[in-house]
């Protein structure tokens, strides 16, 4: 049984009650309410009650005034709810507290993102990185038992150093595990940088799927491709990223991954441990924000996943021909709101789509790979029989457009090249034998 609870504040605030910034005003209440109560239930929690909070002032000690924080315990204690979640940063002292006053289990925002992420990593990798979150977020807490670490130690009570409280001792196996962590992730990003050199042998583009969670990245990813991934109505449904080869109209190929959905007030733990897959959105050529056109906050998502990409290193404003809205979920739309969304899509340069019934899919198909082409070098060469080790460095490193036998054992090739690998081609080739293709 869990009770969800989200503060209203009456005034904007610059700063939380934790000194987080808050940057998602712009979305409702409401909706605000409906976003934490489907992240409860994305862990299968049974929410008993929810409901908003007004809030004038946070308090440093329970973030609600005594009398909320009375009247809440009431309603808790009328649902039995053993756990409630506050949609809010807590401060140690303020969960320990609100624990104390409501007899129950208080997770935060953060906290709670951090229970679903553990659920939902399959992966070595995955598990590893929620860990790393986790236990960063967790280690200046400490309020209460760790029963993991308890586990952990077993029977080895000496680790304690002689008149070493069991906070202490906790704080440092956290502080241990965390330096653990961090080496084995550095491990991870290195194999990440061997595969992406790999992947850049293969003449193929890379594209990378980033949006709100449950934009449905996976579902645009699996009509893309003709994948199987898990795609469910639900938040945080990818952790781990896929890559698949997508087709596209002119006969090439890309290589697409699909990512871990973002969130408003992801943790800034989060997007450290998971560095190493995003780093994948940073490699690729093209970015496609995934957003859910249907929901009434895509504005304010859009925003959300702009101030992470910014986090990462990426400006959307600076790079658009490197980004490319993707709006989703087309089908839920009515008719006069289509129509409304064809619109201001062809405004915005997005392309409007539902990766459910397929609508708008091969305009997408044909945007990404003119995006792709316009910083690719298109050329044409004729090749001599006797020059094997040319033609498949060509076809090794080269998107092969076309090809034609002119006889003789000559070869005339159409080629696409990246513009990191033009100058070796010409230089392998010589540049007085290319001339340009038309398109």
């Amino acid at each position: 049984m869990a009770a969800v609870f989200a503060p209203v504040l009456s005034k904007r605030k610059g700063k939380s009650a934790s000194g987080a910034a808050r940057s998602v005003w712009e979305r409702s209440p409401q909706a605000r309410l409906d976003e934490a109560v489907g992240l409860a239930a994305a862990i299968d929690l049974d929410v008993k009650a929810s409901g908003l909070v007004p809030l004038a002032e946070p308090r440093p000690a329970t973030l609600f005034g005594s009398g909320k924080v009375e009247e809440l315990a009431g309603i808790v204690r009328a649902e039995d709810a053993e756990l409630v979640i506050v949609d809010h940063p807590l401060t140690p002292v303020q969960q320990r507290n609100l624990e104390t006053a409501w007899n129950a289990k208080v997770l935060d925002r953060t906290g709670l993102i951090l229970e679903i992420f553990g659920e939902r990593a399959r992966t070595r990798e995955g598990r590893l990185q929620v860990e790393l979150a986790h236990l960063v977020y967790q280690k200046s807490r400490l309020v209460r038992s760790w029963t993991h670490l308890e586990r952990q130690r077993g029977g080895f009570g000496f680790l304690g150093g002689p008149g070493e409280t069991q906070i202490e001792t906790d704080r440092r196996l956290l502080g241990e595990r965390i330096d653990v962590l961090r080496k084995e992730l550095e491990q991870v990003r290195r194999t990440h940088a061997l595969h992406r050199k790999s992947r850049q042998r293969v003449p193929y583009p890379a594209i990378a799927l980033v949006g709100y969670t449950n934009a449905g990245k996976s579902t645009l990813f699996n009509a893309l491709t003709g994948a199987d991934v898990m795609a469910k109505d639900i938040l945080f449904a990818t952790l781990d990223p896929t890559f698949r080869a997508v087709p596209l109209p002119g006969g090439s190929k890309a290589v697409l991954s699909d990512t871990v959905g973002f969130i408003s007030d992801l943790p800034t733990t989060l997007i450290a441990a998971f560095r190493a897959t995003l780093e994948e959105v940073l490699e690729a050529d093209l970015i496609l924000h995934v957003r859910d056109i249907a929901d009434a906050a895509s504005s304010s998502q859009r925003e959300d996943v702009n101030a992470v990409l910014t986090e990462l290193g990426i400006e959307a404003e600076a790079e658009p021909d490197r980004l490319l809205e993707v709006w989703n979920k087309a089908d839920l739309l009515d008719e006069g709101a289509l129509e409304r969304a064809r619109n201001e899509a062809s405004r915005a340069g997005a392309v409007l789509v539902s990766a459910t019934s397929g609508l708008g899919l091969e305009g997408l198909r044909a945007e990404i790979e003119q995006r792709l082409n316009r910083s690719r070098h298109r050329l044409e060469i004729i090749v001599k029989p006797e020059e094997g080790a040319l033609s498949n460095w060509i076809y090794e490193n080269c998107e092969v457009v076309a090809r034609a036998d002119l006889g003789e054992g000559l070869i005339a090739l159409r080629i696409r090249v990246a513009p990191e690998k033009r100058d070796k081609l010409l230089r392998l080739a010589g540049p007085a034998r290319f001339k340009l293709a038309a398109e």
